[in-house]
């Protein structure tokens, strides 16, 4: 399984936002977490349903999308 199958998108759950699959746990509020300052392991204490793959799935979806931004040209 590749780690970007643990995130899921469903119009039904948190608007459609992509999150860990099986929870309502938003990429965004991960990577949220991670950048205030928390650690990977206070997340996974924080959220029990998480384990670390899943955190490490919001990472590389994080990137993923970073890697699909079209830059703007200059003008």
């Amino acid at each position: 399984m590749s780690l970007l199958d643990r995130i899921s998108l469903d119009p039904a759950v948190r608007f459609g936002k992509p999150c860990v699959r099986g929870t309502r746990i938003s990429v965004g509020d991960v990577l949220g977490y991670l950048a205030s300052g928390m650690s990977e392991a206070q997340v996974l204490t924080d959220f029990p349903a998480l384990a670390r793959e899943d955190v490490l799935a919001c990472l590389a979806f994080a990137a993923e999308r970073e890697r699909r931004i079209m830059p703007i040209p200059a003008a």
